[in-house]
């Protein structure tokens, strides 16, 4: 009698070497897209970077600190234009050979990254039993490929710093009501007046000693500063910050902001203000609103990322490396999608709705919108619908996510997380 044929074993998993293979070429091949993404950036050369050095320079020689200007091609002249508690900070590089500014300035960049990312995706991974590693690797690779790393990179910019004292801040700090809860928001306000709006966050979410601390920190660095370099300093807080004009040209594309957006409407005249502060402060309620909303329900992640688009988007200069916020968002997008209940209706078209933006979201901030264009050197209206949103893709992108980015259901395991990630 023939012996019956004998079936072959149930497969109840995926093989763990082909596994493995899939996720080490997928690796290979996101690191392998990086060199043409940043090959249009490495004409900066380091630019905004050699400016600080040359400018401290000039200051060590003696020289009033924001008499310092040099020409530019597209803006016409630049000159230093941080508080002078940046300046502090800055001013010990220029005894550095600038090759070993620009290799600490760029090591320090890519830790932040990896550190904020590590931060930003943890959590994700516990919630949702992901592969760790893998994930947080892909996701450091996405966040390097973003047009704000970038520029942020290949200009030898600071934002990497900045988002690294906020996020630790805000994300640990003042959710684990530690004492120090405040302090990194104080700093980045004192080193670039943007992350002026995250007090203003605290205040909105009711974290009275935070936001105190966070203001009197501020304060007590600016101080600081006042006491080393006093003329420097009054010079800066009585004119200089209100002298937008010394930052650059406000309708270049590369200011992706609410007043840039104006600007390159009524180019190459400058917009009226009182039609630019209506809308500023209409943007500016209802965002924080949100965040304060998003922060109340237990999203600490939601909130402080709708206040980082706040503040793009009603700062008159928002550069594309200030944009960092988009990140979080897509960070948040992608959890609220594996959050979604797929087995019913609403659920599977809350998932698509959410995937859709989330992919949608990182095309924009990877193509970018000044990385592989040509805007030109002299101011140029927007006269066409097309031609209006390629030119404003980022205002546009923050205003539709500040309408749009999901509150997450409350869950403390993703407060456990995150505290467990801080050590």
């Amino acid at each position: 009698m023939p012996a019956e044929p004998v079936a072959p074993p149930a497969v109840t998993e995926d093989d763990p070497g082909g596994r493995t293979a899939r996720r080490l070429v997928t690796v290979v091949a996101l690191a392998a897209v990086l060199p043409a993404l940043y090959l249009p950036g490495l004409v900066h050369n380091f630019f905004d970077l050699k400016i600080y050095m040359r400018a401290m320079d000039w200051w060590a020689a003696g020289n009033p600190l924001y008499d310092y200007v040099q020409p530019d091609r597209v803006q016409g002249a630049l000159y230093f234009t941080y508080p002078p508690f940046a300046a502090l900070l800055l001013r010990p590089f220029a005894l550095l050979p600038l090759g070993a500014t620009i290799a600490i300035f760029t090591v320090l960049t890519v830790a932040g990254v990896v550190v904020t990312t590590r931060w930003l995706v943890l959590p994700v991974v516990r919630r949702h039993d992901l592969p760790r590693l893998f994930t947080v690797t892909v996701a450091v690779l996405l966040v390097l490929a973003v047009e704000s790393t970038r520029e942020t990179l290949t200009f030898g910019q600071i934002n990497m710093l900045l988002v690294v004292l906020i996020l630790g801040d805000l994300l640990f700090g003042v959710p684990q009501g530690r004492r120090w809860a405040g302090v990194g928001v104080g700093l980045a306000t004192a080193l670039k007046l943007f992350p002026g709006i995250f007090v203003l966050y605290l205040l909105a979410t009711r974290r009275w000693r935070a936001a105190a601390v966070a203001s009197v920190t501020a304060a007590l660095a600016t101080l600081l500063a006042a006491a080393v370099a006093p003329s420097d300093s009054w010079r800066f807080w009585t004119h200089e910050l209100w002298a937008t004009d010394r930052v650059g040209r406000t309708d270049y594309t590369g200011n992706q902001s609410l007043f840039g957006l104006l600007s390159r409407i009524t180019a190459p005249d400058k917009p009226s203000q009182l039609p630019w502060l209506l809308l500023a402060l209409l943007v500016a309620g209802y965002g924080l609103w949100r965040a304060a909303r998003a922060a109340r329900a237990g999203d600490a992640l939601a909130g402080l990322t709708l206040t980082g688009l706040v503040g793009g988007l009603v700062s008159p200069i928002t550069w594309t490396h200030h944009l960092y916020w988009f990140i979080p968002a897509v960070v948040v997008l992608v959890d609220a999608a594996l959050d979604a209940d797929r087995g019913t209706v609403a659920g599977a078209r809350r998932w698509r709705w959410l995937l859709v933006l989330a992919i949608g979201t990182g095309f924009v901030i990877v193509y970018g919108v000044v990385t592989f264009q040509d805007w030109g050197v002299a101011p140029a209206r927007t006269d066409n619908p097309g031609e209006f949103v390629t030119r404003n893709a980022y205002v546009l992108l923050s205003l539709l996510l500040l309408a749009v980015l999901p509150t997450r259901r409350p869950a403390p395991e993703r407060a456990d997380a995150a505290a467990g990630n801080l050590h």
